[in-house]
């Protein structure tokens, strides 16, 4: 997105960059900015591979977003995937305009871990998973 390129090399977001993003995600981006704001946004960097994974913590857990293109949550899921109704979610538009600001914290991590931490992730989704489809049935 050009307007986070901008945001990149300023270090800052001007009026009108706030404006612009704010007309193209509305509530989403405001959700987004709290979360960097509140520094919840979380950059994994495995080692020696090099590998990274982002994670957002919300309020009932924690959300892992991968590159600028998948997140666990079901807003991505259901408005983004299925419905095709948003751009991204907020969880997306956080980590990359945490990126872009350079406000996230960094873990580095052995790749020992991965495959637990895999797990964990896999898990925290397997279980919201079955929440939805126990709120649907």
């Amino acid at each position: 997105m050009e307007v986070l390129e901008k945001i990149r090399n300023n270090g800052s977001i001007s009026g009108r960059e706030l404006e612009e993003l704010v007309g193209k995600f509305g509530e989403r981006f405001w959700r987004a900015l709290r979360a960097v704001a509140e520094r919840r946004v979380k950059k994994y960097v495995f080692n020696p591979s090099k590998r990274v994974f982002w994670v957002v913590v919300g309020r009932r857990r924690d959300y892992l977003v991968i590159s600028d293109f998948y997140c666990s949550c079901d807003d991505f899921y259901l408005n983004v995937v299925i419905r095709r109704n948003a751009f991204m979610c907020y969880h997306l538009l956080a980590k990359q305009l945490a990126e872009a600001l350079t406000i996230y914290d960094t873990y580095a991590v052995s790749d020992r871990e991965y495959e637990p931490l895999i797990r964990e992730w896999k898990e925290i989704e397997r279980e919201r998973q079955g929440e939805v489809l126990e709120h649907d049935s």
